[in-house]
């Protein structure tokens, strides 16, 4: 029988940086949404704000969700280049 190898890449360790991509991504993406939706059905906004009730609402969720989730999005990309670069570093040597 030949004998197994084991794979140059280790597996990669539950550290949350998945979980981090994974919630960024999706609370940009809520924020995003809603700032499509209040430029399409809610009436958009102007420099006093928005024209309805409900593109308040949305406007108040994308002014929430986007920065949190950019730093979230960032945080796990950091992570996650951080992590490939420390097994690429393992490799060489």
């Amino acid at each position: 029988m030949p004998a197994r190898t084991q794979s140059r890449r280790s597996p990669q360790p539950d550290d949350g940086t998945r979980q981090l991509l994974q919630w960024g991504g999706s609370i940009v993406g809520a924020g995003v949404l809603a700032v499509i939706l209040l430029e399409t059905l809610l009436g958009g906004y102007s420099r006093t704000g928005a024209s309805t009730n409900a593109g308040w609402f949305a406007l108040i969720v994308a002014l929430m969700c986007i920065p949190f989730g950019g730093m979230l999005l960032a945080l796990g990309v950091a992570k996650w280049l951080r992590y490939r670069r420390i097994v690429r570093g393992d490799e060489k040597r």
